[in-house]
């Protein structure tokens, strides 16, 4: 991730937002700023204030919804709404997809944030920045930036 550390329009868009939700609650199936959120929860929250509604609604999911289901459900609905790059062409503002282990669904969302930091929520801890650590790029299975803002 050697791209510049400037965001887009839309990544400032993007950034601006997220960080006012730093301190939600975890909530399984959550997209309430200050109430509570899931990393999807926090990546449909921010999408809704920034573009004024949700490209689809995810329907009900199951804590182990990756490991019962099938297919990539996290990348195949980011690739329909963002653009997919590759890694080393991230920038802040764009949108994080890890998968906790090779072969098997992405699991976990983030935003990318400056400094080699992001922003996610995940169970046991609210909104929070995390280093983007040699650990935690390991598992990146996907980049995807954000639409343009109109």
């Amino acid at each position: 991730m050697s791209a510049p550390e400037t965001p887009t329009a839309a990544g400032g868009a993007i950034i601006a937002e997220a960080m006012g939700w730093l301190g939600t609650p975890y909530r399984h199936q959550g997209s309430r700023k200050g109430v509570g959120c899931d990393c999807l929860g926090l990546v449909r929250g921010v999408w809704r204030a920034v573009y004024g509604g949700e490209p689809e609604r995810p329907g009900p999911y199951s804590p182990d919804w990756a490991e019962a289901g099938g297919g990539d459900p996290l990348i195949e609905a980011a690739r329909r709404h963002c653009t997919e790059k590759p890694p080393d062409e991230a920038r802040p503002g764009d949108l994080l997809a890890f998968r906790w282990r090779p072969h098997h669904a992405a699991k976990h969302l983030g935003i990318l944030l400056p400094h080699a930091r992001f922003l996610h929520a995940y169970e046991g801890h609210a909104v929070t920045i995390s280093p983007l650590i040699p650990q935690w790029r390991r598992k990146i299975a996907g980049v995807f930036a954000f639409p343009e803002v109109r």
